[in-house]
């Protein structure tokens, strides 16, 4: 692609121009990186006016890591009898476990203590957990403290429809009855069949996991989006997954915000492709940023890219910093750990130029 027809679909995307699936195929050719930048932060400063970027004080919680799917990409999940899994024998041996009420509120104690209202909290594919059980644990949560409560990704709720011989909807209307807040956007990975055939066994397909998103927003609820990248998808299927995200928010806005990641390569993981570096995260970070014209915040990964790269994705679309996740295990049990308190994430923002302040789950700036 020429450098002038480049220039015309950032200008087109910077100026709020809708691109299509041939304008981001053709932008993933090109590798001017300041370019991409440029017309993805002139995007982000034209939705979010001032110098304001967002963070949430937030603990990740994983109430089991007990899965009955087989994700190659997965360092953390185990099988109810602890043995590995396929292709990692005797590698991937995590001790299976299910929280007990007395730790998970230690947990959440612990965030409150640190001024966070908000838990992530997701597991895996448990195989004889019954819904009521789910719905006991978010009871016994929102009675004692009253938090928000961002759990259960796409792919736990159609498992939860599946073993309990339920519709999705009733599923869902249960779980927000019993004080579900919002839905994460795990399990996503790339949304095209091929690839979620190629790297996992037991899970959704594509169609299931926009079917939780889209019946979500049909009650009402909101959830977030999330693509990981840079295995053994091809860019056209990155586009592909990006257009599922955007046709579904313009039927529905249930997405608050879109964050990417890279793959965590790890030798425990069946799945041994090399982790994208920077330059590849900051050009589809930007080009999320351009693509997703109807959702409002791109989040930053330091999780997996570490603070400095982070730091420079907020010239590259991001507007978002994430949480504190005071807790993470699963990226972690890939070997990527990172860390950063409130203090270091405010420090990070304003270092970058800008003004940090906390937010709620839909973005909204908190007092």
């Amino acid at each position: 692609m020429s450098l002038d027809a480049s220039n015309r679909i950032l200008e087109k995307a910077a100026d709020g121009g809708r691109i299509n699936a041939t304008d981001a195929l053709a932008l993933f050719e090109c590798n001017d990186l300041a370019a991409l930048g440029a017309a993805a932060h002139e995007t982000r400063m034209r939705k979010h006016t001032g110098v304001i970027v967002t963070y949430a004080i937030e603990r990740n919680i994983n109430y089991s890591n007990i899965c009955a799917a087989d994700c190659d990409f997965c360092g953390f999940s185990a099988r109810p009898n602890g043995k590995g899994r396929r292709g990692t024998p005797g590698v991937r041996t995590a001790k299976p476990y299910v929280l007990t009420r007395e730790e998970l509120d230690a947990k959440i104690e612990e965030l409150v203590a640190q001024g966070g209202w908000q838990i992530l909290m997701q597991g895996g594919l448990h195989p004889s957990l019954k819904l009521e059980w789910y719905e006991s644990l978010l009871r016994h949560i929102k009675q004692k403290f009253g938090i928000h409560i961002h759990a259960f990704s796409p792919p736990e709720i159609l498992w939860f429809a599946r073993i309990n011989r339920m519709a999705l909807e009733d599923v869902i209307v249960r779980l927000k009855e019993a004080g579900l807040d919002s839905i994460p956007g795990g399990g996503a990975e790339i949304l095209s069949d091929r690839v979620r055939k190629a790297i996992t066994r037991n899970k959704c397909l594509t169609q299931d996991w926009l079917d939780v998103m889209r019946t979500a927003g049909r009650l009402g609820m909101r959830g977030t989006a999330t693509m990981m990248f840079g295995h053994v998808e091809t860019i056209a299927e990155r586009v592909e997954h990006l257009q599922h995200i955007r046709d579904l928010q313009d039927e529905t806005r249930v997405f608050t915000a879109f964050i990417a990641w890279p793959y965590q390569k790890s030798p425990a993981l069946a799945l041994q492709c090399e982790t994208s570096g920077a330059h590849d995260y900051l050009k589809t970070t930007a080009i999320t940023r351009l693509y997703l014209d109807n959702v409002d915040n791109i989040q930053s990964s330091w999780v997996t890219q570490g603070p400095k790269i982070a730091q420079i994705s907020l010239f590259h679309g991001c507007n978002d910093m994430g949480s504190t996740m005071i807790e993470e295990n699963v990226v972690s049990a890939a070997g990527t750990v990172f860390a950063m308190n409130a203090a270091e994430i405010e420090r990070l923002i304003r270092d970058a130029g800008f003004e940090p302040r906390k937010r709620n789950f839909c973005c909204g700036l908190m007092p």
